[in-house]
């Protein structure tokens, strides 16, 4: 999954952080939704400009970003 296409940053944008393109919700957003229960059906019913794609690039990025995190830290 190439998250890139599906999450940008955007100055002036809640305040710089990075968003699912085309809308106000970051990734921490969904990340959030996710850990608090609800599902990715419930996530989408809920924020109808989301697509599935934009679940499983929300979860790259994730993915992405902790990998980078554990190889920055690794002694």
């Amino acid at each position: 999954m190439e998250w890139r296409q599906y999450i940008q940053i955007t100055p002036g944008v809640r305040s710089g952080k990075p968003c699912i393109v085309g809308t106000r919700i970051t990734p921490a957003d969904v990340l959030d939704y996710l850990a608090g229960g609800m599902s990715e059906e419930e996530i989408l019913r809920d924020f109808l400009s989301l697509k599935p794609e934009h679940i499983r690039a929300v979860l790259a990025y994730a993915a992405e970003r902790e990998r980078r995190y554990a190889n920055h830290t690794a002694a």
